[in-house]
């Protein structure tokens, strides 16, 4: 009867964890929406026509009184809300870990960032300022939500669930993109079968991302449990200490450093590209907003099946070998884009391709790789640090790209420069002896890494 009794509890929890799982998933289906559609899409090219609307004869807007060219205010607005991101994403991860109570700011996040891309439908005539503001608030909520919805991972699958929940959850978040970008597509190309002008299709498009957003947020809400621990009276800095304590620790692990610095570089550029790659296709090269969610769509396909291929060139390969090959793809990539003529929608596909083929491999091999140079039992802190890697310091490529199109006047001077990330990153990844990185953090070494 006892033994009846454990299996009874043992299927009860597991079935409890399951239903957590699924509900966990419906984050990535609900959020993706907005980087796909918002930010990859539709923001960059109408917001910085709003910008360009409501610029002087020069071509320049003044936002608190900084001349500031028009094509240059959608990446500055971007670098800004990352900025924003990094202040904000140590408190909030302090807070949750504190307090057990995820769902309260996972909800906060979620929702400020639904409501302010909801709001963007109101984004019409000069009202680029208000586009600026619904961005960086949009954008660095979404950062933020996407650190407590990560660190459920640990309390809701066990070490040897994770890595099929975690890319369940991934594919949930391809999928629903997808999906939006297929009727986003069919309400754009069709506006005047639907009765409404090309710029308002733009706003719903956006809108919808937001109502589509809290609206399945209410799902992963509904199912996660929070798990209460011990609070303490410490001020909300320590969110700050604690992410300082981990990068102090990492001294003695200067390998796993060094790689962190590398893969801080690269994204950077990554991350970059995704957000910038539409204002270059609209204003550079004078493509049609058709164009490019066709050409979205295509990336989000393609990095799938990317992701795939390079999982299967790193089992013979290794990891960093990988990993670099794809940066060279990435630089190649860009160069090529430098060359693109304009009006030419064929060659945009193919760099889309080219794109979509590094994407998803290229950052999915980075963090299976960094796993293997945690030391044991700081999986949770020193991949805390590596979170604030890859969202909270993808601030400098757009800073950069809107330098170089403020100083220059050109998109592809801009898009250009965004080599030098992968340059850079290529070096210092080189440079990294991953093996003995292993060694020193207390792992095993694989065979192929």
């Amino acid at each position: 009867m006892g033994t009846d009794t454990v299996l009874t509890a043992a299927a009860d929890e597991a079935a409890e964890r399951r239903r957590e799982q699924r509900g966990w998933y419906f984050y990535d289906w609900a959020c993706s929406v907005y980087s796909t559609s918002v930010l990859t899409v539709f923001l960059g090219p109408y917001l910085t026509s709003v910008a360009k609307a409501a610029a002087d004869a020069d071509g320049y807007v003044h936002p608190l009184g900084i001349p500031v060219r028009a094509g240059s205010f959608f990446a500055y607005c971007v670098s800004a809300s990352v900025v924003l991101a990094v202040i904000v994403m140590p408190l909030a991860g302090s807070a949750a870990d504190r307090s057990g109570r995820k769902k309260p700011l996972l909800a906060l996040s979620a929702y400020l960032g639904a409501a302010a891309t909801a709001g963007m439908f109101f984004l019409a005539g000069e009202r680029y300022l208000l586009g600026g503001l619904l961005l960086i608030v949009a954008n660095a909520s979404v950062a933020v939500s996407m650190v407590i919805y990560n660190s459920y991972l640990p309390q809701i699958a066990p070490p040897e669930e994770r890595d099929a929940v975690s890319s369940r959850g991934w594919a949930f978040g391809y999928a629903a993109g997808s999906a939006v970008l297929v009727a986003n597509l069919v309400l754009f190309t069709a506006h005047d079968s639907f009765g409404v002008s090309e710029t308002t299709a733009v706003r719903i498009c956006l809108a919808s991302a937001g109502v589509w957003w809290g609206t399945f947020t209410l799902v992963p809400l509904r199912r996660l449990r929070d798990r209460r621990v011990p609070s303490s009276a410490a001020p909300a800095a320590h969110g700050w200490r604690q992410l300082a304590a981990t990068v102090r620790d990492m001294r003695g692990t200067p390998l796993t450093l060094a790689f962190l610095l590398a893969y801080l570089v690269y994204n950077d550029g990554i991350q970059t590209v995704i957000s910038q790659a539409s204002v270059y296709g609209s204003e550079e090269l004078g493509l049609s907003q058709s164009t490019l969610i066709a050409a979205v769509l295509l990336v989000q396909v393609l990095a799938v099946g990317g992701a795939l291929g390079m999982g299967r060139l790193a089992r013979t390969y290794g990891a960093k070998r990988t990993v670099l090959g794809s940066l060279v793809a990435w630089a190649l990539t860009l160069a090529a884009g430098y060359f693109l003529p304009a009006g030419a929608p064929v060659w945009f596909f193919v760099l889309a391709a080219g794109i979509g083929l590094v994407l998803g491999g290229s950052q999915a091999l980075s963090r299976s790789l960094f796993s293997h140079l945690v030391p044991p039992g700081k999986e949770a802190e020193y991949f805390s640090a590596y979170e604030m890697s890859d969202r909270g310091m993808s601030w400098l490529g757009p800073l950069l790209f809107g330098l170089t199109y403020q100083l220059t006047g050109s998109y592809r001077d801009a898009i250009i420069s965004l080599v030098a990330f992968f340059a850079v990153g290529f070096v210092l990844l080189a440079r990294v002896p991953v093996r003995r990185a292993v060694r020193d953090a207390g792992n095993p070494v694989p065979e192929t890494i």
